[in-house]
């Protein structure tokens, strides 16, 4: 009987002590201070936070500072300017930090959380304190992350995005554009290639070419050229800046632009090596990888910046029309929702529309440098109330045409096809078919 009680009494005792020894052993992520609890692991108000230094093992501590004008600027490990969009996305992660739970409420050893040695510290500074924020090991799932404020014992995990949204390196967070002035406000641009100086100034939306002579531009084709400019980023992922300086001084010019808007102006030079473009600005320091986009953009001739349409009037709808061919004459004039003819009958829609249709439409397929003689057809288009009317003559030439607007010198190469299909929208103006009477 006292050798079943010492046995019975043997097992329990090792039971305890495995208990114990499972206790003082367990893994971090399966003790916690307080079940389901969540608590907030920082609190902080962004618009107060003056300085943010981001420290990781083996890297320059990152130091993120305002200047006088509020913006963000880096100042360590060398001054750069800062992508005030990317600042943002870290400091509203950390102002507002919540743990996924509490694992340890009074934490002696950090160890055991890679807490001794974080592998990244976060140092918050506002106008009167200073938090700095420690990140430690994953957890074994791998969806977690140790985390801890410094003075602070408790010991919390938190999503991995979290710490992705707060790790971030120089080139991360530094401003990579090339060309900082706003595409809205540039109103200037000079674009140099292949010893062609092309010059294009804006007045409101329109964009007009002046040099090398004034030239009605396709503002759409403009726009995109402004666009690409101010949109324009260095590549710095994995880049080695010894060999995108070496690609730019072996690189072929492209182009340079130089884009000016009331605060000033700046230059971008583009080059290209077999199908990788390089760009030189001064804006910033250094020779940097680009977009191919970006060298596309700028890789264009005069011609390709023109404005091919005969008409400007676009998707406004005309005031007036007159087409003279020949003998014939067609007058139209809008009244209302209706258009009416000069014998005022009012007009069938569809045909007036499919005529509006053929002058919005009416485009050169290149310019010419003469043939333009004897015309045949003369467009005359109000619209705008009145406030734009365009006159324009069409000449036969060769198996097409040539059209020339009135007060400009452009000739512009028309599709026999065009003027052929515009002439018979003219002939096919009809008016509103009058209902026959009956009678006995």
């Amino acid at each position: 009987m006292k050798l079943r009680s010492l046995a019975l009494a043997t097992v329990v005792l090792a039971a305890l002590l495995g208990a114990l020894y499972w206790s003082d052993h367990r893994k971090p992520e399966e003790t916690k201070a307080s079940a389901d609890s969540s608590p907030a692991i920082l609190k902080v108000n962004e618009a107060a936070i003056t300085q943010v230094v981001i420290e990781k093992k083996d890297a320059e501590p990152l130091v993120l500072s305002r200047n006088s004008s509020s913006a963000w600027q880096i100042t360590q490990p060398k001054l750069l300017n800062a992508d005030q969009s990317s600042v943002s996305n870290v400091l509203s992660t950390l102002s507002n930090l919540d743990s996924d739970r509490l694992v340890d409420s009074k934490t002696s050893d950090l160890q055991q959380y890679g807490l001794a040695q974080p592998a990244v510290e976060v140092d918050l500074t506002e106008k009167d304190k200073s938090q700095k924020l420690l990140i430690g090991d994953a957890t074994p799932t791998g969806n977690d992350v140790y985390a801890m404020l410094e003075g602070d014992p408790r010991v919390f995990t938190m999503a991995k995005y979290h710490e992705t949204s707060i790790d971030k390196s120089t080139n991360d967070l530094r401003d990579k554009r090339l060309i900082t002035l706003s595409p809205e406000k540039i109103s200037r641009v000079d674009l140099t290639r292949k010893n062609q100086d092309i010059e294009f100034g804006r007045n409101k939306d329109e964009w007009q070419i002046l040099k090398p002579k004034p030239l009605r531009a396709n503002s759409n084709q403009v726009g995109e050229l402004v666009s690409k400019l101010a949109d324009a980023q260095m590549d710095v992922s994995g880049t080695d800046r010894k060999a995108a300086t070496e690609g730019f001084a072996h690189a072929t010019p492209v182009a340079t632009a130089r884009v000016t808007d009331p605060s000033g102006t700046q230059e971008i030079e583009i080059r290209k090596n077999k199908d990788t473009y390089y760009a030189k600005s001064s804006v910033v320091e250094g020779d940097y990888k680009v977009d191919s986009a970006l060298g596309q953009a700028v890789d264009k001739g005069l011609d390709d910046f023109r404005n091919k349409s005969i008409f400007d009037f676009g998707y406004n709808e005309p005031d007036k029309i007159e087409v003279h061919t020949g003998s014939k004459a067609t007058f139209l004039t809008k009244g209302g929702n209706d258009w009416w003819g000069p014998d005022g009958k009012k007009l069938e829609a569809g045909s007036v529309e499919d005529l509006i249709a053929k002058l919005r439409d009416l485009a050169a397929s290149k310019f010419a440098d003469s043939g333009f003689a004897n015309p045949t057809v003369d467009i005359t288009v109000a619209s705008d109330s009145g406030k734009r009317v365009e006159k324009i003559a069409i000449a036969k030439s060769g198996s097409g045409y040539i059209a020339k607007r009135e007060g400009d010198s452009t000739l512009y190469d028309l599709d026999s096809s065009s003027v052929d299909g515009l002439e018979k929208a003219a002939d096919d103006i009809k008016p509103v078919a009058t209902p026959g009477k009956t009678g006995k």
